[in-house]
């Protein structure tokens, strides 16, 4: 009897405490959630997310630094009122796009930061594509790469997921005008491992029979379909392999691309086939599949038939590229749907064609 008093006494008291405000430190614990427990949902919202980076540009443009990480800043802006900032360090990466461009790629190096997120807090490196350099035409050639990673989206989880940014590049040294851009991050290897519940396979030697055959031949009609060439399993260019942690009779990998600015479907005025191609342009589609029956090929190509609306609403339902832009891309699509429907047999003579014997 005497434990029973005790307890709705002591519910009491601290009910009284609660709402008369006796204890504000109690109140505070009560009523504030813990940050570190909540997602920011980097990778989970859809609406352009706007950014600020304060560092040297200066420095960034003149040394593209690759190996040495400059000092920066990043502002994530919340709202108008209403923002989240940590310091940084940042370098470029990439190959190509490095020495071509003015704003080569970026990776965010987030080790010491703080952000108070659940998902922020995982991420210890994180890449930013840039518009490769100043005006509209470079900024429709980044939202076209943007809209190529949603593409695939369409047809497997197992896929890079990408937020799009409005960013602000803001000088440091207050040398130079700040600098208004699109961009998109790209979600980090380590946090699509931890959500498809797999590892990652870092290995060199591996060949497309080394690949989940259904997943290899989606990757390669594609990036077909896109009119992607740059790329290969064997030194994983422009493509990352994970095995998955659960049961797995067979031990194969599962591949991933990125990296689609060398595309039929974004036509950079940069992206000029090499001689050993063998094209005059990037538009001009190329297989690089392993050989399959022509049965196997029907059925791969049933997939895309299936997503041919949902790949064509992406694009038309994106609101930050131009109607001529979206005309541009689906016309590129419509080269291999229209034949998909009544010329199939036409896109198997392809595949079958030109597809690689082991």
């Amino acid at each position: 009897m005497k434990q029973k008093i005790f307890f709705h006494v002591s519910i009491f008291t601290f009910l009284v405490l609660l709402f008369t405000g006796r204890n504000e430190k109690l109140l505070a614990q009560v009523a504030i959630p813990d940050s570190s427990i909540k997602s920011f949902r980097l990778f989970e919202e859809e609406k352009i997310l706007e950014i600020s980076l304060r560092f040297d540009l200066s420095t960034y443009f003149r040394t593209k630094p690759k190996e040495d990480y400059l000092k920066a800043n990043i502002t994530f802006h919340l709202s108008k009122t209403d923002s989240l900032s940590q310091d940084i360090k940042l370098r470029t990466r990439g190959i190509f796009r490095n020495q071509y461009c003015k704003f080569p790629p970026i990776e965010l190096n987030f080790k010491k930061a703080n952000f108070g997120y659940s998902d922020l807090s995982r991420i210890s490196k994180l890449k930013l594509v840039p518009q490769c350099s100043s005006g509209k035409e470079n900024g429709d050639y980044v939202l076209r790469e943007y809209l190529a990673y949603k593409l695939f989206n369409v047809l497997t989880d197992t896929s890079f997921r990408v937020r799009l940014l409005k960013v602000n590049y803001i000088d440091s040294e207050k040398k130079r005008k700040p600098i208004i851009q699109y961009g998109f991050f790209i979600e980090p290897v380590e946090m699509l491992a931890a959500r498809t519940n797999c590892t990652q396979i870092k290995s060199g030697a591996l060949n497309q029979k080394s690949i989940v055959p259904k997943i290899m031949d989606r990757i390669a009609i594609f990036n077909f379909i896109i009119g992607n060439y740059d790329w290969s399993i064997p030194g994983q260019h422009n493509v990352i392999v994970l095995k998955s942690l659960g049961f797995d009779p067979y031990g194969l990998g599962i591949a991933i691309p990125h990296d689609f600015d060398w595309t039929g479907l974004v036509n950079a005025s940069y992206a000029i086939p090499a001689e050993i191609v063998g094209t005059d342009n990037v538009r001009q589609r190329i297989f690089l599949g392993v050989c399959r029956s022509k049965e196997v090929y029907e059925k791969d190509l049933d997939l895309f038939s299936e997503k041919k609306e949902e790949f064509y609403r992406v694009i038309n339902e994106f609101p930050y590229v131009n109607i001529q832009a979206k005309k541009d891309m689906t016309g590129y699509l419509d080269g291999f749907f229209d034949k998909l429907v009544g010329k199939r047999d036409r896109i198997l003579d392809n595949l079958l064609d030109y597809c690689k014997r082991f």
